[in-house]
């Protein structure tokens, strides 16, 4: 079954750059939509930035002019590059797959199981 595993998270000073990455552990059969969430503590889980098949890439308004997205299709990874980072970024951050495994499956939203981004002087 395919897994989802996020790289790139930790401690890092406001103002500061961390690049996350996110590779599947094989190929999915088609993708609808890619991107990246993210969850605070107390608070739910909110979209980052998401990439749909064949549309426009759509930014949280919080990250907008800070974060960027972008796939590697032929390492089968989505990143996301993060500057000027602030505290209130400080959350889990997972990738997040709309597609299908497969042509006989059905199409599901798939998650990697998050990595920590602490931004903190």
């Amino acid at each position: 079954q395919v897994q989802l595993v996020e790289s790139g998270g930790g401690l890092v000073q406001p103002g500061g750059s961390l690049r996350l990455s996110c590779a599947a552990s094989r190929r999915f059969f088609s993708i609808n939509a890619m991107g990246w969430y993210r969850q605070a503590p107390g608070k739910q889980r909110e979209l980052v930035a998401v990439i749909p098949s064949g549309g426009m890439t759509n930014y949280g308004d919080s990250v907008k002019g800070r974060f960027t997205i972008s796939r590697d299709n032929a390492k089968n990874t989505v990143d996301l590059q993060m500057n000027s980072l602030k505290p209130e970024d400080t959350a889990v951050y997972q990738c997040y797959v709309d597609g299908r495994t497969d042509w006989g499956s059905r199409r599901s939203d798939y998650w990697g199981q998050g990595t920590q981004v602490t931004v903190s002087a």
